[in-house]
């Protein structure tokens, strides 16, 4: 990610459910006030994945709640949303689906120094209970590992 994108929503939980093995970039078909509510920063992706269907791949669960100022032309706010691939990455990750057992899930929705509102995917294997303690203490590890470093150069 570049300094210059412009995080609306991010999903933390991800990395802690998942095993992210990679991770890329897709653009996202909305309605006009959905991205008027994405620029304020009102979106939530927590409980979103990422689903084919029909040769296409779709956003679902994503909610992005309605416009307050508009009166007539509002959006659904958990409506499954298209996710713009090329077609080459899109079978890529349909086969993956199938064949591996693996989830696509958003990690984040920015917007691009253009003004494009993108969908940062991972390709995700679900983490064991056992897979999340390691992490845990991997982590706890590193800070005071950091910590008696820290102190030892004072």
């Amino acid at each position: 990610m570049r300094a210059t994108d412009r995080y609306v929503a991010q999903n933390r939980r991800a990395r802690h459910d998942y095993m992210i093995e990679q991770t890329l970039e897709a653009g996202l078909v909305l309605h006009g006030t959905e991205v008027k509510v994405l620029r304020t920063g009102q979106a939530s992706i927590a409980e979103a994945y990422a689903q084919p269907e029909g040769g296409e791949l779709f956003l679902v669960n994503a909610n992005i709640p309605e416009y307050g100022s508009s009166a007539h032309f509002n959006h659904q706010p958990r409506r499954p949303r298209k996710l713009l691939l090329h077609r080459k990455e899109l079978s890529r990750l349909m086969g993956a689906i199938r064949r591996e057992g693996v989830t696509i899930v958003p990690l984040s929705i920015y917007f691009t120094e253009r003004g494009r509102a993108k969908v940062e995917l991972g390709l995700a294997r679900g983490k064991r209970k056992a897979d999340k303690r390691q992490a845990e203490r991997d982590r706890d590890w590193q800070r005071s590992r950091a910590r008696l470093l820290r102190t030892r150069n004072e």
